[in-house]
């Protein structure tokens, strides 16, 4: 996760393989209820960036990584895709109704999309973050997203520029005793290895 770009473009082949990948990322029942929007357009993304407070960013002392970002997908989830799906024959429950959702899986599937948009970029050679858009309604207005469509964040993508670190970054990793858990939930004899 970076919070600094360049402020050389995005080759749009290179983007475009980029969101390819996303496309093919899991989802339950293939439903594929996630969906993106690619934003190139200058005025639009410094627009993000004000949505996103970046302004608070900068007086922190980070760059203008949002605005600065030659690229950024917007990922979004629909649940009512997810409830349609569930109510195709071949999800319905032996009593014919939708099941019960234990797990919001529109939300997993979303974190999936995010997560291999993340990768791809570096499997192209490029750095990405993401950030969370805490004005929902002014990103849905901006970008003419249906109102039952919840974008969930932005994923910067861009080449890399000198960069502050975060200072979350400070707590450090848990101990992956913690973390990893072998056969049952249980206390860890030994250290393993920390990423």
């Amino acid at each position: 996760m970076v919070r600094n770009y360049s402020h050389e473009p995005v080759d749009p082949e290179i983007a475009e393989r980029i969101v390819a990948t996303a496309r093919r990322t899991p989802s339950a029942g293939f439903t594929q209820g996630q969906s993106m929007i690619v934003v190139r357009s200058p005025e639009t993304r410094q627009r993000i960036a004000e949505l996103a407070g970046e302004a608070d960013y900068v007086a922190d002392g980070f760059d203008p990584w949002i605005s600065r970002a030659p690229l950024h997908v917007i990922v979004c989830v629909s649940e009512q895709a997810y409830h349609d799906r569930y109510r195709e024959p071949d999800k319905l429950t032996a009593a014919g109704d939708e099941i019960d959702w234990p797990i919001p899986y529109w939300w997993v599937d979303a974190g999936a999309t995010m997560m291999l948009l993340l990768l791809a970029a570096v499997d192209e050679g490029l750095v990405a973050g993401f950030l969370g858009v805490h004005s929902i309604p002014g990103l849905r207005d901006l970008l003419a997203i249906p109102t039952d469509v919840i974008p969930i964040g932005v994923v910067t993508i861009g080449h890399p520029a000198a960069d502050r670190r975060s200072g979350s970054l400070r707590r450090g990793w848990r101990p992956a005793g913690d973390v990893v858990h072998h056969e049952k939930w249980s206390e860890v004899e030994g250290e393993t290895s920390d990423p």
